[in-house]
């Protein structure tokens, strides 16, 4: 048996995140790796292996070891694709039609490791559709088959393969000599990034290449603006066209222009939506309910149908299947891609970029400029104590704007808008405010704190 007090501290909302080896060590994979073969013997009968990716997080090795002993206990075969950026697993079980394991703890620091899984096809796996049944047997422990039974593992090397699907959602004929300046942060980017752009006509250049789990320039994770000052400068440097920022397991991308500003989320999802649309008239595009107003407008525009959706990724691949949702995009920035197994890629979108612009006869910050419309806060965290009781106190703060539940709490007063929801790991509230001008969002970002800090005293 496994203490369950721990896995209450790794098993999210979403995927298993721990530190190494405090919370997440071999042990604890292995019966997690049971568990993981427990819920796939239920829910997909018929298959007989999964495949399994790391990334190169030191104890990647021994975690993935312990992993795959546990499914290959439950008598499935286990396929080893390696070293692998998730979205590079994410091919894999598309491609096979397998379940996927990816050891990796994404953005997170060193000391950090942790696990993605999905169904066949990359169908998505989170707590109400699988992580709780793992999360079960890995607490009470699951018997294994006898040896005759067991599982074996194989290896297999599907990065070419994985870099043609990628290059096949852009028109290579269409694509110009951009110097692009790709910042991979000593993550998964360093493999896969020079692999897609091999045979394309850009002049790359990669900075932090080399595959190191300790990060030694600086952690993987570009949602903080500190790590993007190094590729910025290098941008600045080189007179690049673009920059391109990577995190640890390289299923995100942030992008940089030509004068080194950083492009939101929002704004990369307005123009993938507005790429793709062309290509799919009439289809609909997913956002989440703290990305912009501006894209549902640019999708409007383009003859698509905007879908809102909660935060995270389990409920924008949901929807996607659902409705037939050609592609859909958070302000995090994660982009999904129906022709993808509606699984997220950060190559995928960073191609897809750079085709616009390569159709575009300007800079980068020209071609953004009419997506750009509002000013955003950025996400701001605070602690509380009671989060639904503050929330509640907001709501009837703002009982004369248009107010939802979707994801939190969401308040429109038309020329005005702000996100407040519960984190689902940390007594904290995530506010996310949008208006015309920064002063705008300045003005009631206090306003709006004002009543969070009195609601919580």
């Amino acid at each position: 048996m496994t203490d369950i007090s721990v896995l209450d501290q790794i098993v999210k909302a979403y995927d298993i995140r721990g530190t190494y080896p405090e919370q997440l060590d071999a042990r604890i994979c292995r019966a997690l790796g049971a568990g993981f073969g427990v819920l796939i013997a239920e829910v997909e009968p018929t298959t007989t292996a999964v495949v399994i990716g790391r990334d190169m997080r030191p104890s990647g090795p021994e975690l993935v070891d312990a992993f795959a002993d546990g499914v290959m206990g439950q008598g499935l075969d286990v396929i080893d694709i390696g070293l692998a950026s998730t979205d590079l697993l994410y091919f894999a079980s598309g491609r096979l039609d397998l379940p996927g394991v990816m050891l990796t703890a994404s953005h997170n620091p060193a000391e950090y490791n942790g696990i993605k899984l999905c169904r066949s096809a990359a169908a998505p796996v989170g707590e109400d559709s699988g992580l709780s049944t793992i999360k079960r047997v890995a607490a009470e422990g699951a018997v294994d088959v006898p040896d005759a039974k067991r599982g074996r593992r194989s290896k297999l090397d599907l990065l070419a393969d994985f870099a043609d699907h990628v290059r096949n959602f852009v028109d290579l004929a269409a694509l110009r000599p951009l110097k692009v300046i790709a910042d991979t942060a000593n993550g998964m980017g360093g493999l896969v990034v020079p692999e897609v752009f091999a045979t394309l006509p850009f002049d790359l250049e990669v900075m932090y290449s080399e595959l190191d789990g300790t990060f030694p320039n600086h952690e993987a994770n570009p949602l903080d603006e500190k790590n993007l000052v190094d590729l910025q400068a290098r941008v600045l440097e080189t007179g690049a066209d673009i920059g391109l920022a990577f995190d640890g397991d390289a299923d995100r991308v942030f992008v940089v222009d030509e004068k080194a500003q950083p492009v939101s989320g929002s704004l990369t999802t307005a123009l993938l939506a507005r790429s793709i649309l062309a290509q799919n008239p009439g289809s609909k595009i997913i956002h989440n309910l703290i990305c912009s107003k501006a894209v549902p407008e640019v999708v409007i525009e383009h003859g698509g149908e905007p879908l809102r959706s909660r935060v995270g990724h389990s409920f924008i691949k949901q929807m996607m299947a659902e409705t037939g949702a050609v592609f859909g995009g958070e302000h995090s920035a994660h982009y999904y891609f129906r022709d993808n197994w509606r699984a997220d890629s950060g190559l995928i979108a960073s191609v897809l970029v750079l085709e616009q612009l390569s159709h575009h006869d300007g800079p980068l910050s020209e071609l953004l400029a009419p997506l750009k419309r509002y000013e955003a806060s950025g996400e701001i965290n605070t602690r509380v104590t009671d989060a639904a009781v503050v929330i509640e106190r907001v709501a009837e703060h703002h009982s004369q704007a248009s107010c939802d539940r979707l994801d939190g709490l969401t308040v429109d007063h038309g020329d005005w808008w702000f996100n407040l929801r519960p984190s689902n790991t940390e007594p904290l509230l995530r506010l996310n405010l949008e208006a015309p001008t920064k002063a705008d969002v300045d003005r009631r970002v206090s306003e709006v704190q004002a009543v969070i800090a009195e609601a919580s005293r």
